[in-house]
């Protein structure tokens, strides 16, 4: 009757404790927008980086609008399709449950700063304690990506969506 007891107890914690390890997960990523992938089940969010909504637009160069979230998407499919697979060191779980992670090709070139660096997200100074900001810096100095013209920060833009205040 104890081993029962016991295995019983080790089934209840063994699902109480989180499906994936906190280690790093390498795999395939299939992206989810421009700053979220997925491996093996996984959601990931980019540590440190925030990248436009999938829905959102932006001010071109020369006037126009375009779909900056769903650019940025495809950017980074195209950037992870270049050299896979794709490795993610975790960071933390957000208050989503998500796993936070800086990841990197197979090629060691790291994700988060290539996004922000290419111009397709910005530093999110509240998470990265300005990790990007020179490669942000330089971006915005070339007017690549979002900087080619007006855009709203994607935390802005994601709470007037919401109908809340901005808290980025």
């Amino acid at each position: 009757m104890k081993s029962f007891h016991l295995l019983l107890v080790t089934i209840a914690l063994g699902l109480a404790l989180p499906a994936r390890s906190q280690g790093p997960m390498t795999g395939r990523a299939t992206i989810i927008d421009g700053d979220t992938i997925e491996i093996r089940g996984e959601r990931i969010r980019l540590h440190g980086v925030d990248a436009p909504e999938s829905w959102q637009t932006c001010g071109d160069f020369d006037g126009g609008t375009y779909r900056c979230g769903k650019t940025a998407a495809l950017a980074l499919d195209q950037f992870l399709a270049a050299s896979r697979p794709t490795r993610c060191e975790f960071v933390e779980r957000d208050r989503y449950g998500r796993f936070v992670a800086v990841c990197f090709r197979a090629d060691g070139r790291e994700v988060n700063r290539w996004l922000v660096e290419s111009g397709n997200a910005v530093d999110w100074t509240r998470y990265s304690d300005g990790r990007y900001a020179a490669v942000q810096a330089t971006a915005r100095s070339k007017r690549i990506g979002l900087w080619r013209g007006e855009f709203q920060l994607p935390c802005e833009a994601r709470a007037e969506h919401a109908g809340r205040e901005p808290t980025c």
